[in-house]
């Protein structure tokens, strides 16, 4: 994530990392202000053993698009919900990556979603984490009442 604030968002993602097992590591990584830890993270992510790049980032959100352009990962963005714009800005930038420079992009404030998506990312090549992504959604279907009452 670009700063401490955005931890309370991408909370979210961590919950559901941990529920389906899932290992993370979470940083604060700036693009505009630690620009080396950013490089660095980036560059050695893939040999670091990740499978997937979840980054949340607010105002001109350029952590997702900057980490996509320097690793081969799948990188996936968490526009985070600013006061001025409503985060909207950050959404825009991130959805507009240029040509070669993909990142899938979640709501405003979707960091379940975005752990959702690297879940099943991961569980293309892991088992356990398709069973578990499986079963989480077996859960959430059953969840749903039929009637209102």
């Amino acid at each position: 994530m670009g700063s401490k604030s955005d931890y309370s968002v991408m909370r979210d993602c961590e919950k559901i990392l941990k529920t389906l097992k899932i290992k993370f590591q979470i940083s604060i990584v700036s693009a505009h202000r630690t620009p080396k830890r950013m490089f660095d993270f980036a560059e050695n992510a893939s040999k670091n053993g990740f499978a997937v790049i979840v980054a949340g980032a607010g105002g001109s959100a350029h952590l997702p698009g900057m980490v996509a352009s320097l690793s081969t990962l799948p990188v996936i963005g968490v526009p985070i919900e600013s006061k001025k714009l409503r985060g909207l800005e950050a959404l825009l930038s991130q959805n507009c990556m240029p040509r070669g420079c993909p990142v899938a992009t979640m709501p405003i404030n979707g960091s379940l979603n975005a752990g959702l998506l690297a879940a099943s990312i991961i569980g293309n090549f892991d088992e356990k984490i398709k069973s578990n992504l499986e079963k989480w959604k077996r859960l959430q279907t059953r969840s749903v009442k039929k009637k209102p009452r």
